[in-house]
Order: C-alpha cells, then structure tokens, then sequence
C-alpha cells in the first residue's frame, strides 16, 4: 500500500528531518508535488514478476511491480538513467552535469545538494523507488526513516574495491531494477573493450602521472584507491612516475608540481574539477590545458613534450559513471596507440 503524506510528515514534524533541510535549494517548480509530475512509467514493470535486487549494503530488496515516483540521488546513475529513459520525480540537481537532461528538466523536484538536502521534498514526492549513493551516500539512513515504504536501493560502489568490478556490479544492478538488463550489459561490453585496448597498447615501462587542475593549480592525484584517477592505475596496470601516500580522491594531494616534474612521466592524465563546476568560490574556471601550459616546471616533463596529456571528460567531477570511463580509456587508448 503506497504511504501518505500525512504520515510522513508527521514524522518531520517528531524531528526526524535536518535542520538544515529548512532551506530551500530547490528551482522554482520544485514546490510542485511529484504527482504532478509525468509517472515513470520507463520505469513501470507491470505486468511482470516483482524483482528481488541486492543492493550495495547487502540487502535484499523488492522492486515495486508499479512505479509511479523514483527517486536518484546518485551521481553516477545519471548519465545512463537518463538514456535509458526514465523519468525521475525527485534528483538533487544542484550536483547534476549541466549537461545532463535532467538538469533542465522542470517536472523533476530539485532536492538541493549533498550538503544541506531538502529532504522534506524527498518525502512530498512519495516515492515508490529510491536509488541512494555517491554524494548521498550519508544520508541513507535518514531517507529510511523518512520513507519506510519506498523501496530504497543503495546503489554506491565501493571505492575500496576494484574500480571496474564496482562500476559493473552498479550498472548490473541498475539494469535489473529497471528490466534493462540487455543495455547494462552493452554497456559492460564497451568498458571492457575500452580496458583491453588500453592494456594492448600501453608499454610499462612508461611512466605515468595522474593530477587534479582545480582553481588553477595542478594537484597530485595518489595512485590506488579512491575516486576518479586513483583507482585508474591498478584498473589499467599502469606504472606510476610518483608514489607517495595521498588521499587519491576528486580534489588532489598536497605535492608540489616540482615534484610532479622532477618525476618526468611520459603520460599525464588529468581531472579538470573546475570544468564541472566553475572555479573555487565563484571565480571563473581556468581550463586545465591552461593551467598545465602556464606551469614553467612541466615543460621540460616529456608527457608534455610529446603532448601525451590525456583529459578526463569535462563533467567527470559530476559524473563518474561507467560511460566516463569508457569515453577516458578510449581516448587513452586512441593516444598510445598513435604513439606506439
């Protein structure tokens, strides 16, 4: 039986909800309740057998039969939702690509961003279907008190874990939640070709260096584990130019960019943060071709001579799916290739 309103917010109003959640990030349209809202009916299964799905947690969970409201919070399902076709009540825009559809998608209630959610939204859209993780990956707990009727799937990967075990079993899960199972597996197809075509090009006796341009600085990005360029190394066997112990996530470690040079990689391999997002508290963004051309202590690094510097697609910051990596290898691969 689908839960009401009134219920739930009773429960806001026992203060289950943040504090914080009192200011509005959402768009003009997003005090319009989900009803109003085109149904996801991409995402209906009626007519089929229910789906028992395991979530990234463990857990083992139903999908309704009837999906009338669905809500995504997790950045890396975006890209592929959106393609696939289904249509979203609620998503917190505010950390979505400019480029995706529904960014600009008015029907869809905007639920602010990871930081200060409007969570009492979350509850006006009456979901049937929530998929949590990335940025939101915190607040799983609450959006359970908050909504113990929906069916809520996390949907994270492990960042512990081997980067295109997790980036399959998320998009495998994806698939079966929403009987786009064939289409998953397409798209596993196409990162593994991408993997392999890198690994048949690349030499290991090449040197290589991940950074992270970001308010026009070029920071370190640590090799292993974590997000975006981290998990790369071991994901394609590459051999580092540095190694030293780093927090590999989206924003880049304290190593100077003399260090970085004096490193000499034949291959550099770049998140630009701000292409994504504009540049640190407003200012404009500096274009991370830019910012390593300016850099005096690179030009004599040979991955800058030869210009083998390969980019990571501009909305990777606020991406992060599957298709990001598949587009990355491809254009690394498309580079060694022409260099062998």
């Amino acid at each position: 039986m689908r839960r009401t309103n009134h219920m739930l917010a009773a429960l806001i109003a026992s203060g289950l909800a943040l504090s914080a959640c009192q200011a509005s990030n959402s768009t003009p349209s997003s005090s319009t309740p989900a009803a109003t809202s085109p149904a996801a009916s991409s995402a209906s299964r009626a007519g089929s057998e229910a789906v028992t799905v395991v979530d990234s947690r463990g857990n083992q969970i139903t999908v309704p039969t009837e999906i009338d409201s669905v809500i995504v919070t997790d950045n890396r399902l975006f890209e592929t939702l959106s393609d696939w076709g289904v249509k979203l009540s609620a998503a917190p825009k505010a950390i979505m690509s400019p480029d995706s559809p529904y960014a600009t998608d008015e029907s869809i209630v905007d639920l602010g961003n990871h930081r200060e959610p409007n969570l009492e939204l979350a509850v006006a859209a009456n979901p049937d279907l929530i998929l949590n993780g990335q940025r939101f990956a915190n607040h799983y707990d609450q959006l359970k008190q908050l909504l113990p009727e929906a069916a809520l799937i996390d949907s994270d990967i492990d960042t512990e874990k081997p980067l295109g075990d997790e980036l399959k079993r998320q998009i495998t899960l994806a698939g079966q939640v929403f009987g786009k199972d064939a289409e998953a597996k397409a798209l596993i197809e196409d990162y593994d070709k991408a993997v392999a075509r890198v690994k048949a090009a690349y030499k290991q006796d090449q040197k290589v260096m991940a950074v992270i341009t970001s308010g026009g600085k070029v920071n370190y990005a640590a090799p292993g584990s974590g997000r975006t360029l981290g998990p790369v190394f071991k994901e394609l066997g590459l051999t580092p130019s540095l190694e030293t112990e780093g927090s590999s996530d989206h924003q880049g470690d304290e190593i100077s960019v003399e260090a970085i040079a004096a490193s000499n990689p034949d291959w550099i391999l770049v998140m630009d943060r701000d292409a994504a997002v504009g540049g640190p508290d407003g200012t404009e963004a500096v274009p991370a071709s830019k910012v390593l051309a300016d850099s005096a202590a690179l030009q004599n690094v040979t991955a800058v001579q030869k210009q083998q510097i390969i980019y990571m697609p501009n909305d990777t910051y606020l991406n992060e799916g599957i298709q990001t990596y598949t587009e990355f290898f491809n254009a690394l691969a498309d580079a060694m290739e022409k260099s062998a």
